[in-house]
């Protein structure tokens, strides 16, 4: 764990703690090789580095392409995916997974999805979303988005 990522987690009350360090574990454990965790907008990021995708994110190319983050805000934990804002199948097939595991509806927005209570994280689910896009598909992805977008 690097030293920012530990300062981010030392931060948190117990409560949120537990739960970040469970979903990052879940993130560890099935994100494809490549990513690289890192603190990213101030929060846990697992981003492209540029030593992989030199051009960096268009918005800030000094930023390494972001991928995945989580995040301890006000009243909820947030994972963002950006996978899910350019894919929308990946979208429609995590919120009917977690629909019919859970029975309830996903709290999300376009490329987050919000937990305000422990019970409501799918941990495996998380870890199948996780592992579903390599370094390779998400370029892809992000720069079709970007040649649609010009």
């Amino acid at each position: 764990m690097s030293l920012e990522v530990k300062e981010y987690i030392d931060q948190l009350t117990n409560d949120r703690k537990e739960i970040i360090l469970k979903i990052r574990k879940v993130i560890l454990d099935n994100l494809p090789e490549g990513f690289v965790e890192c603190i990213n907008y101030k929060m846990i990021g697992y981003v492209v580095p540029h030593s992989l995708y030199p051009k960096g994110y268009h918005c800030d190319p000094k930023l390494p392409l972001p991928f995945i983050n989580l995040a301890s805000q006000k009243g909820h934990i947030a994972l963002y995916h950006m996978g899910m804002y350019g894919n929308p199948e990946l979208k429609s097939w995590f919120e009917t997974k977690y629909t019919v595991e859970t029975g309830r509806k996903v709290n999300s927005g376009k490329s987050c999805m919000r937990y305000k209570k422990e019970e409501d994280v799918p941990y495996e689910l998380i870890g199948e979303l996780v592992a579903k896009i390599t370094v390779e598909n998400w370029i892809n992805i992000y720069e079709s988005l970007l040649t649609k977008s010009s």
